[in-house]
């Protein structure tokens, strides 16, 4: 079983012909992720794609019981993941914790900028992921009071951006106007 978890991870789902009807008459009594995550299926997201809609990104189960009852189908697969890149391709793509050497101290920002960093992290990963999601980074976030423990929780914050296709290919401009603050 663990075998098949990246491949459900990796596969592309549509709805079949069971699958819009039990939208249409929630007659198959799934459970209510189950039934969220068929609604979210739309032939163009993977499994990792649908997981950052459920609590806890464990999806898994749920696309196990839409194809046991056939309401979704594999209808494509995204390409295993490339391996890690040389050496020196490496030195191109740094720690998120590198790019906070180039702020200004930590001391020397404000309380309301403060307050405008948290509020700008806790917006994006509530935008990017969707409220509910990625609980324990908002109260991370939330519960950061100076710029200084702000930045601590940069670097889960952005590593949680690159985890997403969306949060990933915004991550420049994100991060360039969290920076004008944090």
């Amino acid at each position: 079983m663990p075998d098949s978890i990246p491949v459900l991870l990796r596969s592309i789902y549509a709805k079949t012909a069971q699958g819009q009807q039990e939208i249409a008459s929630r007659s198959l009594g799934l459970s209510p992720m189950a039934r969220r995550v068929l609604v979210l299926v739309d032939g163009k997201r993977s499994g990792q794609e649908l997981s950052t809609f459920v609590p806890g990104n464990e999806v898994s189960p749920q696309l196990t019981e839409l194809l046991e009852r056939g309401c979704i189908e594999a209808v494509g697969t995204v390409p295993a993941p490339k391996p890690a890149p040389s050496p020196a391709g490496a030195a191109a793509s740094t720690h998120a914790g590198d790019d906070l050497e180039a702020l200004p101290p930590p001391e020397s920002r404000s309380a309301k900028e403060a307050d405008m960093a948290r509020n700008f992290m806790i917006n994006t990963v509530n935008t990017i992921f969707g409220q509910h999601n990625r609980i324990s980074l908002v109260e991370s976030i939330y519960g950061s009071k100076t710029t200084e423990e702000l930045r601590h929780v940069y670097i889960a914050w952005a590593e949680a951006m690159e985890s997403n296709a969306v949060g990933k290919r915004r991550l420049p401009e994100l991060r360039e106007k969290l920076f004008a603050v944090l």
